[in-house]
């Protein structure tokens, strides 16, 4: 059954160009919107040939990540998550081909920064990342991706291939009537430091990582290795 979601409209667009610590340049066109559903100021990115709305006949099908914001991993480099490799892995795959970064304000899996960091503490005295969620009040993730579905229909991107190793985005997607007619996996990125919340993405969130010494889930596919 899909859901239907009350239409967006496209605010602002504007030029951008994009430049990350590793010498890493590209330009983007981002795009602002009106009625997203939860009334949060989410981005597109427009990469690669993606300079305006796709035309609804255009046969080439984008190449998308609905990527959540992670302020300490996106900005300061934290490496207690893989956010920040996956930020800058998404924008080269994706400008190399043409497609969209859909940038969503929803920190901590939605449950936000500060709660985040609480979430942070209990996993330093032994629970793991869904289970820190869960004794702060929370679900084991909050995120929502009916915004990102709104913010692709209204750039006219409704057939995509989705860079991803989170099946929930793909399920929810297609939910809200966007066809993915392919989940492309993204980098693994281990560290010593988050190495347990990886293990439990994988083994809880199900999703499609590639890690040694963890059985994935019979449904997954492993992940891309950078």
């Amino acid at each position: 059954m899909t859901l239907r979601l009350p239409a967006a409209t496209i605010r602002t667009q504007v030029e951008l160009p994009l430049r990350f610590a590793d010498g890493y340049e590209t330009e983007a066109r981002v795009f602002s919107f009106d009625g997203l559903v939860d009334g949060r100021e989410h981005l597109a990115f427009a990469l690669g040939d993606r300079t305006a709305p796709v035309p609804a006949d255009e046969r080439h099908v984008p190449l998308i990540r609905p990527h959540s914001e992670c302020l300490t991993g996106d900005v300061f480099g934290s490496r207690r998550c893989d956010c920040g490799p996956q930020l800058r892995e998404a924008v080269e795959r994706i400008a190399d081909v043409g497609g969209y970064l859909l940038y969503l304000r929803q920190e901590g899996r939605g449950i936000g920064l500060y709660s985040k960091l609480e979430a942070y503490a209990l996993q330093d005295d032994g629970a793991d990342t869904y289970e820190a969620n869960l004794a702060l009040g929370h679900e084991e993730d909050e995120r929502s991706y009916l915004a990102a579905a709104q913010m692709l229909h209204a750039l006219g991107a409704t057939t995509v291939a989705l860079l991803t190793n989170n099946p929930d985005k793909a399920l929810q997607l297609r939910s809200c009537g966007v066809t993915v007619v392919e989940q492309v996996p993204t980098g693994v990125y281990v560290s010593d430091a988050n190495q347990r919340y990886l293990e439990a993405k994988a083994l809880r969130g199900r999703h499609t990582l590639d890690l040694p010494n963890v059985l994935a889930p019979s449904s997954s596919v492993s992940g891309r290795t950078r």
